[in-house]
């Protein structure tokens, strides 16, 4: 797939120009720098172009032709498009801007070219683009500057300037591509294809991406599932503020902000996710220069305490485990290291230590089996050889299937050693902490290349029953359901407490008898979203007397909060005690679909923000790393004689809530909150939801 977009044995460039510091000549000297096969330059003002014949249209060609690099202004862009299309080319990068990025007028402009290219079965990268590169086949179609080292990492990039940036990088660190593209509006390929295509790539080894936003949600998911298990994919996805959320009137929507969706999506679908483009450039670094971990039992070797401290620290934050070395390692690294060294992990080789004592004492490391990978770190004394020191760490590193990350730490006296890194393809960090990140994430991806994603559970429930009350409250024109929605819960098998609807004084008397006291009482309204705001909530009734009492005023707070609130009537409900109150809540993301949502309840939703994403279908072991993932699950877990929770039974709860939105597309929101979870065994109960539908 995309064979011929990469490796084409004919590239024609529409807009080709004589003039130095056009894009189209900018296009074309790339090409014709180092590029082997066929140029075609196409422009209907000129004959020749640096010595090429050049032709009026791509028809005017005599041979056939892969690849077509469109530039030129927007408004010509359909007819060359149709064009490549007679022609039989199947694929294009335009390269041009003016079409949705502008407007109206650029929408339908582009809208167009789709049409056309669809009819003819040919491919589109862009408009509004850098352009695409391979450096394997030196085929440059772009307007960057350069053609960037030669390696195994392909990017794609939604902005042309980062992706500038990036190539530039590249030249200075030596972390070398194999292809990149520049993504553009995206009116046909995305993300989601080039990941598809690299998968099987031998020359891709790592993914990158900068992400703006994601095409298709779903198939991204799942073809990064696939993708994620042969070779790691890292994303930098811009727009991280809520800013852009749109509005919403749920804890679970308020509390999805605008990227919640996208860290969910990650987690479950294999992607690493990095926060800044340091982290971006350093696992590049590590994931294209070094083999992956098998475990995170890291050891570090310095000619510095200081820095072997603030590595420590960094590997006991990032979540590594500092490996404890052998008998048999501490003895070796006795028989020759000074008496003054430390034997220990990390090893302090001293000072004034020679490239022969890190030869040693990295060789006898890499060789103790409760090591997984090293972090190497060397500061610039007076003593130091930072070239031998490079020299000795590139031989090691060609002797072993452990990973080893070079730290040399300092400027000018240690660049020399940094150039010989460089050369021989590995990648140096300047900050221990740097390095330990990067190892961190290498053996989370270990993890990741041997993940299985079970089947979500398919549960027995009553699909009919809940259909029948959303049809019903379109009806009426309702689409947002309060406590009206508990039957919906209990189609799904998500147990409540015995509960009645009443719609006067008597009917709520009734209710409570039959129900047995204390009760709970709470207004029922589709207008009113936190009825304990409102005085819409009465706990621990009684007795007829209390309830009558309790009902009158409800009713005059109600009316005195919210007068213009349509009240449906009360809800008596049985009364809950013990047990710890949890939330469960959906969201619809428009690229993801359903969001599922879980927190402890109370001030942990509500102030310390406590919570877990995952985007349905949840299977179970999603369900668990949602309880497991927020801070204050050892709550959950029993603490200070406290007996544990009925986690088993919460999970079950999570995965019927991501079977009912999946099922049902129509809710766009949901709280059931709060939940209580009993001791384990004893199981959980709803006692209030909040359901809202789309109108038809």
């Amino acid at each position: 797939m995309l064979e011929k977009m990469f490796n084409p044995e004919s590239v024609a460039v529409i807009g080709a120009s004589h003039v130095k510091g056009k894009v189209g000549r900018a296009v074309l000297d790339n090409l014709l720098n180092g590029y082997e096969g066929k140029i075609y330059p196409i422009n209907p003002k000129s004959t020749e172009i640096e010595g090429l014949k050049c032709y009026k249209t791509v028809l005017d060609v005599p041979g056939p032709i892969d690849l077509a690099v469109i530039v030129i202004p927007s408004k010509l862009v359909p007819q060359a498009v149709r064009e490549c299309g007679e022609k039989g080319i199947k694929y294009i990068v335009i390269i041009s801007a003016g079409f949705k990025e502008v407007g109206v007028e650029g929408a339908r402009l582009e809208n167009e070219v789709k049409e056309i290219a669809r009819s003819y079965n040919m491919r589109i990268v862009g408009p509004n683009c850098l352009g695409v590169l391979n450096t394997h086949t030196r085929c440059n179609a772009s307007f960057a500057k350069k053609m960037p080292p030669s390696g195994n990492v392909s990017i794609i990039t939604q902005s042309g300037a980062l992706g500038t940036a990036i190539l530039d990088w590249s030249e200075a660190t030596g972390v070398g591509f194999d292809s990149f593209v520049s993504l553009g509006n995206k009116a046909d390929l995305n993300e989601i294809d080039f990941m598809e295509a690299w998968k099987d790539d031998e020359n891709t080894k790592v993914i990158l991406a900068y992400l703006e936003g994601i095409t298709d949600g779903k198939r991204f998911i799942e073809v990064a599932r696939e993708v994620s298990k042969v070779k790691p994919i890292i994303v930098v996805k811009s727009g991280r503020t809520s800013a852009g959320a749109r509005a919403v009137s749920s804890h679970t929507g308020s509390l999805a902000g605008s990227d919640a969706a996208y860290d969910a999506a990650f987690m479950q679908s294999g992607v690493i996710r990095a926060e800044t483009m340091y982290e971006f450039f350093d696992m590049a670094g590590g994931f294209s220069g070094q083999p992956i971990p098998k475990g995170d039992r890291i050891a570090i070797i310095t000619n510095a305490g200081g820095p072997g401290i603030l590595a420590t620290d960094s590997c006991e934050r990032y979540g590594l485990r500092l490996a404890t070395l052998s008998k048999e390692t501490v003895d070796a690294l006795k028989t020759t290291l000074p008496a003054a060294a430390s034997f220990y992990n990390p090893v302090d080789v001293l000072g004034d230590a020679s490239a022969h004592l890190y030869r040693f004492a990295l060789e006898t490391v890499v060789k103790d089996s409760g090591v997984d990978g090293i972090l190497v770190l060397a500061t610039p004394q007076a003593m130091t050889d930072p070239v031998a020191i490079a020299e000795v760490i590139c031989d090691i590193k060609k002797q072993t299937d452990k990973p080893i990350l070079p730290c040399f730490i300092g400027g000018v006296v240690m660049d020399e050693g940094v150039q010989v890194l460089k050369r021989h393809g590995l990648y140096n960090y300047d900050d221990p902490a740097r390095a330990a990140y990067a190892m961190r994430m290498m053996a989370r991806y270990n993890r990741i290349s041997q993940r299985v994603y079970p089947q979500p559970r398919q549960f027995d429930v009553d699909r009919e029953k809940v259909r029948g009350i959303i049809d019903r409250a379109r009806k009426m024109g309702i689409t947002v359901l309060g406590l009206e929605a508990l039957p919906v819960l209990e189609a799904y098998g998500i147990p409540t407490l015995k509960y009645k609807m009443a719609t006067g004084v008597s009917d709520a008397l009734q209710a409570a008898r039959e129900i047995g006291y204390p009760v709970v009482m709470k207004i029922v309204s589709p207008d009113i979203v936190h009825k304990s705001d409102v005085g819409g909530v009465r706990v621990g009734i009684g007795s007829d007397e209390e309830l009558e009492n309790a009902y009158n005023k409800m009713m005059k707070d109600v009316s005195l909060a919210a007068p213009r609130c349509r009240i449906s009537g009360v809800l008596i409900q049985q009364m809950a005690t013990g047990g710890k109150e949890v939330i469960l809540g959906m969201n619809k993301d428009p690229q993801f679909g359903p969001l599922i949502m879980f927190g402890l309840g109370g001030i942990y939703v509500e102030v310390l923000k406590d919570v877990q994403f995952r985007v349905a279908p949840l299977n179970e072991k999603d369900a668990m790393g949602m309880i497991y993932g927020i801070k204050t699950h050892q709550m959950l877990e029993g603490t200070r004689g406290e007996k544990p929770s009925d986690i088993e039974k919460l999970a079950e709860l999570l995965e019927r809530l991501s079977q009912l939105v999946t099922d049902f597309p129509d809710i766009l929101e949901m709280d059931i909150n709060p939940v209580k979870v009993y001791e384990k065994g004893k199981g959980c109960l709803a006692l209030d939801v909040r359901m809202a539908i789309s109108p038809k």
